[in-house]
């Protein structure tokens, strides 16, 4: 038998049975004997239409042929697309440091308070500030609507809180300050006292006329 040729119509989105044409010239068995061989009808102009088992395998090649797309865009995706968001970058600060801007506590405490925003915004949650008063300043009684986490940096710093004994703290040391709890403090050194403040609401103080003790 000679070379056939081989028309194969392409896939549609929806598959139906794919037939194959074949065109011959010649058969060395009879019409009938042919189409028993390729399982096949026989028209009486030398052509067989044969229903191809592409049929069967054309789900399977398009889920292949959708799969390789699928890849190729991934790979081929931005990589900024994917990239994580910056995060913040580090900071460091000195108490000395000259760049530092030190403008006014608020009102209700007397002149010679200072206070200066180390990260965050005062009118924001999580800021962080240095606060500094001279030595033997006198902060009134006063509450803040945030909790208030210190360490004192420079000096030697008195604070009581309602309802519990003064301390004294001094450089290095810690305190803890509870969110509207009143208390008072003053800076027990000659030197200035610098207190690092870390608020979780926004930095406020509110004037308390009651008693401390």
């Amino acid at each position: 038998m000679r070379t056939v040729g081989v028309r194969i119509p392409m896939m549609a989105s929806v598959i139906e049975p794919t037939t194959i044409d074949i065109q011959r010239s010649e058969c060395p068995y009879s019409a009938r004997s042919c189409a028993h061989e390729t399982g096949s009808d026989s028209s009486g102009d030398g052509t067989m239409r044969t229903t191809s088992s592409m049929a069967r395998l054309a789900p399977a090649l398009a889920m292949f042929v959708l799969a390789g797309c699928t890849e190729s865009a991934d790979q081929s995706a931005s990589p900024e697309a994917s990239a994580p968001p910056q995060a913040e970058a580090p900071l460091t600060r000195l108490v000395q440091d000259p760049e530092l801007q030190w403008g006014a506590c608020p009102d209700i405490f007397p002149a010679g308070c200072e206070i200066t925003v180390l990260h965050g915004d005062s009118a924001r949650p999580n800021a962080d500030v240095f606060l500094r008063v001279p030595g033997g300043y006198q902060l009134p009684p006063h509450s803040h609507t945030s909790v208030e986490r210190m360490i004192l940096v420079v000096g030697e710093l008195n604070v009581q809180y309602q309802g519990a004994p003064a301390t004294l703290l001094t450089a290095g040391e810690y305190a803890y300050g509870p969110a509207g709890l009143p208390h008072v403090a003053n800076c027990a050194s000659t030197e200035a006292c610098t207190l690092f403040i870390a608020f979780e609401g926004p930095v406020d103080a509110l004037p308390f006329e009651g008693s401390i003790e």
